[in-house]
């Protein structure tokens, strides 16, 4: 919005029929005012907190705080772009045409500003200029962490010591602690790939967590086993840690060694990139012996602390 009032004469000319001068010029001029406010304690101190500009800046329908491009009706209510779309292009305060005017002043004022990380709460007190902070919450390593446990569709999120005690008492997932482990597997029809059970177990090894998961599935038309870890931190620290598995019977055995994935990368995502000791189920069911019919697998292993 153009200080000579610019912006102002082309939603008046671009809606004669629906904005009356004195109302449209009021509302508009009591947002100006706000932000050229605004404009000056940010310029002179750079203050995130000003509570009437924090309100401008947020989407009416979101709630969400506005990027641009920032749009306005011809009586000046704001909203972001993706809503917008939302409510095709019909301002939802006053009902009239959105079109395509830009509040180009609220923007300007929004470059001015620095505010802090949303996850300031969990321990992340760096401040951002507005345009940088949305970026760096998508990275921001005080993030909470989604719920580790496969097989269902947790939706809890939290830090580390919030989603152990989450695991134990609302999973009932063992917890061990050590580095080392020797976990037995049975199942009582293999052939029932599609119903397989997850398994999830947590170790506390070297003052942090570990989960092991072992599980059934389809790989392509191939029934398989997988198991592999996971770590219940950073993936800029998974690198600090290695662990081996190993399977077998009868003379024969599997093994494998790698890192363990962190929680920020999924479940899903960490067992159909395959990284991890992957058993045909036939190879599984001679590991077993007997008649074939039931499953039965020891699967060791360790973790340890690289150098």
């Amino acid at each position: 919005m153009a200080p000579d009032g610019g912006v102002c004469k082309q939603v008046v000319e671009s809606h004669p029929k629906h904005v009356k001068y004195d109302v449209g010029m009021g509302k508009m001029e009591r947002n100006n005012t706000l932000i050229k406010s605004a404009i000056v304690l940010g310029e002179k101190h750079r203050v995130p907190s000003i509570n009437g500009v924090h309100e401008l800046l947020e989407c009416p329908v979101c709630t969400s705080l506005m990027y641009p491009p920032i749009y306005q009706c011809p009586d000046g209510h704001t909203l972001c772009s993706d809503c917008k779309i939302r409510v095709h292009n019909c301002c939802p305060s006053c009902r009239l045409e959105l079109g395509n005017i830009r509040c180009l002043a609220l923007e300007k004022v929004a470059e001015s500003l620095e505010l802090p990380c949303r996850y300031q709460s969990l321990g992340c007190h760096d401040m951002f200029l507005y345009y940088s902070k949305v970026k760096h919450e998508q990275h921001c390593r005080f993030r909470p962490y989604n719920c580790p446990y496969a097989g269902s569709e947790c939706s809890v999120t939290g830090d580390i010591p919030a989603l152990v005690a989450h695991l134990k008492d609302d999973h009932n997932v063992d917890m061990h602690d050590g580095c080392t482990f020797n976990h037995r597997y049975v199942k009582a029809n293999p052939h029932e790939v599609e119903n397989a059970t997850w398994m999830l177990t947590v170790f506390n090894c070297y003052g942090r967590q570990f989960c092991l998961h072992f599980e059934a599935f389809q790989l392509g038309s191939a029934p398989v086993y997988t198991s592999f870890l996971r770590f219940m931190g950073e993936d800029s620290e998974e690198k600090d840690f290695g662990y081996s598995l190993e399977v077998g019977g009868y003379g024969r055995k599997l093994s494998w060694q790698g890192v363990p994935r962190s929680i920020r990368d999924s479940h899903r995502k960490v067992r159909d990139s395959l990284d991890g000791l992957i058993i045909p189920r036939n190879l599984a069911l001679f590991f077993s012996g007997g008649d074939r019919e039931e499953l039965k697998l020891r699967v060791t292993g360790r973790i340890w602390k690289e150098q």
